[in-house]
């Protein structure tokens, strides 16, 4: 038989889970906000670049720039013209704004490149730059690769001799680093052609290559198959065109610098159209992010003419070798090129 008794204990027991339960929503509600409101973890990123030859190094820096996931220790000039791209380098940032970022000094080399930029730097002194330079950028590279408590991604968007004298100096630096790049060609060739091509990061210099791919690192690159089909034409590259940002503005000015060095050669471009093709975006996206492309992991061989060939006995990599979805990521671009800078 059922008193009164019992139906008061029944409902203060219901009334103290309920109490309970609403308590833990709370509380879990209220970790959750606190999660949401704090920022997710930088990525430390060191980026290597022959900027100055062809324009997309500069779009690749400008994206760096703007990737709020991105935490840049060290912009390093490669592949020879060493003073110059850290000239470039340096106006650049000083330019948007962003002197915190150390710049270093790359290593002699041999350079088969034009270097199409050196208007924009015309007056500019190195030695006046606001933030930090190093004179020595490959020890400076292995300094901060050695000196951090969590991997560095390297991206690197040309050859890659710095890299190669890097591991010379110290192979101890792939225990605590992966290498992103924009390099070699897979299936496809320049411009979607179904060859391969003999790319150009590669065939400048196939033995500093071959040692950044064969290292004991992770390696994950963006070659051709997908970085070679990005342009940017219409409504999106009017977008970057005509935005008033600082960063949107020197990358124009640099556009149109090149533009005018590679026309006066020859050559039949026109900035206000349409962008070059920006192989080193990808680069930059892959350091964080993978969900537009198809990665395959494969066997790679670096050969003496620059080709990267698919052989059983090469060093196995990762390679973004199609895209999921082009429009998306030229999308992304986009924004991220035009986004403000909180």
């Amino acid at each position: 038989m059922r008193t009164a008794l019992h139906h008061r204990v029944e409902r203060s027991l219901a009334a103290v889970v309920w109490i309970a339960v609403v308590g833990c929503v709370v509380s879990l509600g209220t970790v959750c906000c606190e999660a949401a409101d704090q920022p997710a973890k930088k990525i430390p990123v060191i980026l290597s670049t022959d900027i100055g030859d062809d324009i997309d190094d500069t779009w690749a820096l400008a994206l760096a720039l703007q990737c709020p996931e991105i935490d840049l220790k060290l912009v390093v000039g490669d592949y020879g013209n060493p003073v110059p791209r850290a000239t470039l380098i340096a106006k650049f940032l000083e330019t948007v704004g962003r002197t915190e970022i150390p710049v270093g000094i790359g290593c002699e080399s041999p350079c088969k490149g034009v270097f199409n930029q050196a208007r924009w730097i015309e007056g500019y002194d190195l030695a006046k730059y606001p933030g930090k330079v190093h004179q020595d950028g490959v020890q400076a590279m292995i300094d901060i690769i050695m000196g951090s408590a969590e991997p560095i991604t390297l991206v690197c968007i040309g050859p890659v001799p710095n890299i190669a004298e890097a591991l010379r100096r110290e192979p101890r630096i792939v225990e605590k680093a992966r290498f992103v790049g924009m390099h070699g060609s897979i299936y496809r060739g320049y411009g979607g052609n179904p060859k391969p091509s003999a790319e150009w990061n590669v065939v400048c210099d196939p033995t500093a290559c071959r040692a950044a791919l064969t290292a004991k690192w992770p390696v994950l690159i963006t070659p051709l198959d997908t970085c070679g089909v990005v342009v940017l034409r219409g409504e999106k590259y009017a977008k970057v065109r005509d935005n008033d940002s600082p960063i949107t503005k020197a990358l124009m000015e640099n556009y149109r610098v090149w533009s005018d060095a590679r026309n006066a050669r020859g050559a039949k471009i026109d900035p206000r159209q349409a962008s070059s093709t920006l192989f080193d975006t990808v680069a930059v996206y892959l350091a964080i992010a993978e969900d537009l492309c198809e990665i395959e992991s494969l066997p790679v061989r670096v050969d003496d003419k620059g080709m990267t060939l698919k052989d059983p006995a090469g060093a196995t990599i990762r390679a973004a070798v199609r895209w999921k979805d082009l429009g998306a990521f030229e999308d992304w671009l986009v924004d991220r090129l035009t986004k403000k800078a909180k």
